[in-house]
């Protein structure tokens, strides 16, 4: 009975120092960059307009009177719980249109914003003199899933966000994730699209991923490390067990033998 608990004790103070060893690190981001001398061109795109953004649109024109250019923009909407002013957006249908005042239906999506500037301005024409048009995303957001710090939806406000900094917004990747296989999931114009990034390599600025899109989503999955880390941790959670019952047995047995 001894033999055999102390063999029990010895397989559970095993499997414990198998779960606590820690992971071999591999979060050396761009860790192929030798120097400062390195130098790549960044694929740097404009965003394109999809289904379901929402577009803030402005008109000014040459027009001494404001009025005339009020009849072309949304009425501006006043806080109920602050002071500041904000803005009324264009809702991109499932159509890929919006609806404009007193230019009838535009079709928005697969547009960059200068691209959709130029159609606007010349819906325009012989209706403003001069005008200027200014356009900007109002829910630009991206969302981060799996083994960063905090998973979850991203604003951006900026309307620019590369791979690396929407990581680090959410917190960065965990030692259990895998920086050289992360996802991005795209939807262009219908189309669901996947890439998949290395986070520690200089062609990182090369990959049409570097910059992200709107309602991009990006990945980061678990290493076979963490996988089997859970297993350990059950199966030493099942020894655990099986180790506390053997010791009562033991005792109860050194009582009454």
């Amino acid at each position: 009975m001894r033999s055999f608990l102390f063999v029990a004790l010895l397989g559970f103070v095993l499997t414990s120092c198998l779960t606590q060893r820690k992971a071999e690190s591999n979060h050396n981001y761009l860790e192929d960059i030798k120097d400062t001398s390195f130098k790549k061109n960044v694929y740097s795109a404009e965003p394109i307009i999809q289904k379901a953004d929402l577009l803030s649109i402005q008109i000014y024109s040459a027009a001494i009177d404001p009025k005339v250019d009020q009849l072309y923009n949304l009425p501006v909407q006043n806080s109920a719980s602050q002071s500041n002013t904000q803005l009324q957006g264009f809702l991109v249908d499932q159509q890929g249109n919006i609806e404009y005042p007193r230019i009838g239906l535009v079709h928005a999506e697969g547009l960059t914003k200068s691209e959709l500037t130029e159609v606007i301005k010349g819906k325009l024409t012989g209706q403003l003199t001069n005008p200027t048009v200014f356009i900007r995303f109002l829910n630009f957001s991206v969302t981060v899933l799996g083994e960063v710090g905090t998973q979850g939806k991203i604003n951006i406000p900026s309307e620019r966000v590369t791979i690396l900094e929407a990581i680090g917004l959410a917190g960065g990747v965990t030692e259990y994730g895998k920086v050289k296989e992360v996802r991005v999931l795209r939807e262009t114009n219908g189309v669901r699209q996947l890439g998949i990034l290395d986070l520690t390599s200089k062609d990182l600025f090369s990959s049409p991923y570097y910059q992200l899109q709107q309602n991009d989503v990006i990945m980061v999955d678990k290493t076979r490390y963490k996988l089997r880390q859970t297993e350990q941790t059950r199966i030493s959670q099942q020894l655990g067990f099986a180790l506390s019952i053997i010791t009562s047995i033991a005792l109860l047995y050194n009582i009454f033998k």
